[in-house]
């Protein structure tokens, strides 16, 4: 991504009705097991509404892992339209719930931004030395 669409895409998110998209506020949910990396914005809509059952329309952040564990997708609607943002771990895996399909785990924001640093954001570490 140029650094001209980054500087738009930081302050879409800052003027969004939602704030910033790592505000505290917000309800966060991971999808637990593996979700077909293929799937676009409509498709992971459909899965949350229909598979988790919640409102993809609802301001909530929603994420989803593929197999391998390298890669994860957040679906996020920022009160304009939906937003779906990808990251890649050029080493390692995140660390994911298992589970069957159609559950999902809530998570705060704190560790969701722990979570894509690929740390591990059920046991962070105390200082900012780790």
């Amino acid at each position: 991504m140029n650094s001209a669409r980054s500087a738009l895409l930081v302050r879409a998110m800052r003027n969004s009705p939602y704030g910033s998209i790592t505000q505290a506020a917000w309800r966060v949910w991971i999808a637990k097991g593996v979700t077909d990396m293929r799937r676009g914005v409509h498709t992971l809509a459909l899965k949350v509404q229909q598979g988790l059952g919640r409102d993809p329309h609802a301001g909530e952040i929603f994420g989803f892992r593929e197999r391998k564990g390298s890669l994860v997708k957040r679906l996020w609607r920022d009160g304009v339209g939906m937003s779906l943002y990808t990251k890649r771990l050029e080493a390692g895996k995140f660390i994911w719930p298992t589970g069957g399909s159609g559950d999902a785990v809530q998570i705060s924001a704190a560790q969701l931004g722990y979570l894509l640093e690929g740390i591990d954001w059920r046991n962070p570490p105390l200082d900012s030395t780790a």
